[in-house]
């Protein structure tokens, strides 16, 4: 669990950093939104700040759920390489597709990432191959199949406030490379 035990490590050390950046008024400063191009370490530090404690904690155990089993097929670098990457990805995905439905607001938060270990695990694993390489579908297929069962998860923990957009990212993504087996140390 050392990985993930970092993450959470990295997540409070944020927390903290953002709790002193709000005492000197500065509000906002970690999270993602655009244009990009303004704030780009934005698209790491977004990752890792989060809105609330209870937010903090929600993600934090969700991570601590499905990041142990990812981190057991991976190196330490790559899972934090995967972390970042797709919660920004993720993040991405939400500022720049919920501005096409208006002023999108800022994102934040780990949950994107997670949505990604999540699909990893669902479609990297022995049962999920072997069912795909029996039922033989074509690349196009199976992205296909990866929008559905992202949309259908997303919706599924859809609430009020969440950024819905970032969590079918994560999620897409995350079945994207567990079908490739893109962390998976052989």
């Amino acid at each position: 669990m050392r990985a993930t035990l970092e993450t959470l490590a990295i997540v409070v050390l944020v927390g903290l950093i953002q709790v002193a950046l709000r005492t000197v008024g500065i509000v906002g400063a970690l999270a993602l939104s655009t244009p990009l191009a303004a704030a780009p370490w934005t698209l790491a530090t977004s990752v890792y700040a989060h809105g609330s404690i209870s937010h903090l904690i929600a993600n934090g155990i969700a991570l601590l759920l499905v990041g142990p089993l990812v981190e057991r097929r991976t190196t330490r670098p790559r899972f934090h390489a995967f972390v970042v990457g797709t919660g920004a990805l993720a993040g991405t995905a939400q500022v720049t597709l919920g501005d096409l439905l208006g002023p999108a607001p800022a994102v934040i938060g780990l949950s994107g990432a997670v949505f990604a270990l999540g699909g990893y695990l669902l479609a990297g694993n022995v049962v999920s191959a072997t069912l795909f390489d029996r039922l033989r579908l074509s690349a196009r297929t199976q992205l296909v199949l990866f929008c559905v069962l992202a949309l259908v998860v997303t919706l599924a923990t859809a609430a009020p406030g969440v950024a819905l957009f970032a969590h079918a990212a994560g999620a897409f993504c995350g079945l994207v490379a567990g079908r490739l087996g893109l962390l998976d140390v052989r």
